[in-house]
């Protein structure tokens, strides 16, 4: 298999997405050959260490930070639409991702896919703690609330000190939900729970069927809780049962999502990408996948990823479970060697 064009790239990635069959293989291996050709960084990174890939393990990974440090996009600058920045600690530089139309199509395609499966949202009335996404053009997680639903209501609003909670939207959502009895799913980052619920005078007991979709950490943000924490606080404050509250894995640097759990399911929490993405765990000593239970760095390959890099390099330590992961937490020195490339290199 061999793309001309980033259209032809595209088509068949959205078959894939659409339809949750194709060669995974293949389509990384075809799309890779492309980008290396296309996306200039890309292309010197690679020249720094030469790799023939045969199989989509041995495509060179680009490092999170490069998307901080270097444009990894083969779009132009005129021709890109969209663009989402990491979220990241306050004063740090952010990572940077983007879009033209088409390849936000896909990325809109694919979380749809994801939200859809994961949280079954059909029925539910949808409150996102972010922003709007015209408050937060830059967030990928507001741009994503906003796609799951043209009637998701957004209660968080920007101030001065950052992202904060509209209390007076989410305390009206919430009344509106329990008198008509209508599941209401609730996405946010956890650090927003956490200002939320803080904040609460008493619990909410939220109408049965209603879940949660929680992401990212907190980065300084709010005071830090555990999981198992953040959940009991969750839980105990809005009704919601622990097997209706979901976890989500993204960041800006992709354009698909993991998820630990079908909403409503007992299954033990493990992050898995859909059938269009893979993750492995790597050694960062020998670059090599550890060993089921075992623990390492995360690699994602992602082909909604089309127009930047589809391999990319987390700073983030996971356990391997089987095809997916556990997520651990941040690693505080990310260096991997193997197939990784390794700006200092370039």
């Amino acid at each position: 298999m061999k793309f001309s064009t980033f259209n032809d790239a595209t088509d068949a990635v959205r078959q894939m997405i659409r339809s949750g069959e194709g060669d995974f293989n293949q389509l990384a291996l075809a799309l890779f050959a492309l980008q290396k050709e296309h996306v200039p960084a890309y292309r010197d990174l690679c020249q720094t260490k030469p790799v023939t890939a045969t199989h989509w393990r041995e495509i060179p990974t680009v490092p999170t930070t490069a998307f901080r440090d270097l444009e990894i996009t083969s779009l132009s600058p005129e021709t890109r639409t969209t663009v989402f920045h990491s979220s990241g600690t306050t004063g740090a530089a952010h990572s940077r991702h983007w879009h033209n139309a088409l390849s936000l199509a896909v990325y809109e395609t694919s979380l749809r896919i994801g939200i859809e499966k994961y949280l079954r949202p059909k029925d539910c009335q949808i409150l996102t703690l972010t922003p709007p996404p015209n408050e937060a053009p830059h967030s990928s997680l507001s741009h994503m609330a906003a796609t799951v639903h043209p009637s998701v209501i957004f209660g968080g609003c920007i101030t001065d000190t950052g992202w904060s909670i509209n209390h007076e939207n989410t305390q009206r959502t919430c009344k509106k939900a329990i008198q008509t009895q209508t599941p209401l799913l609730i996405i946010g980052p956890a650090f927003s729970f956490v200002h939320w619920l803080d904040q609460l005078d008493s619990p909410i007991a939220l109408p049965t069927g209603s879940r949660v979709m929680e992401t990212g950490g907190y980065k300084g943000r709010s005071r830090e809780l555990s999981k198992t924490e953040l959940h009991e606080l969750i839980s105990n404050n809005l009704g919601v049962t622990h097997n209706h509250i979901v976890c989500e894995y993204g960041m800006c640097e992709l354009s698909s999502q993991a998820y630990d759990r079908i909403v409503g399911e007992q299954t033990a929490r493990t992050f898995t990408f859909p059938a269009w993405a893979r993750s492995r765990v790597i050694s960062s000593e020998t670059g090599s996948e550890v060993d089921d239970g075992n623990t390492g760095l995360l690699q994602v390959f992602d082909l909604a990823n089309i127009r930047s890099v589809l391999a990319i390099q987390t700073g983030d330590i996971a356990v391997r479970r089987g095809e997916g992961f556990e997520l651990i937490g941040r690693a505080t020195q990310s260096d991997p060697r193997g197939c990784s490339l390794a700006l200092a290199e370039s």
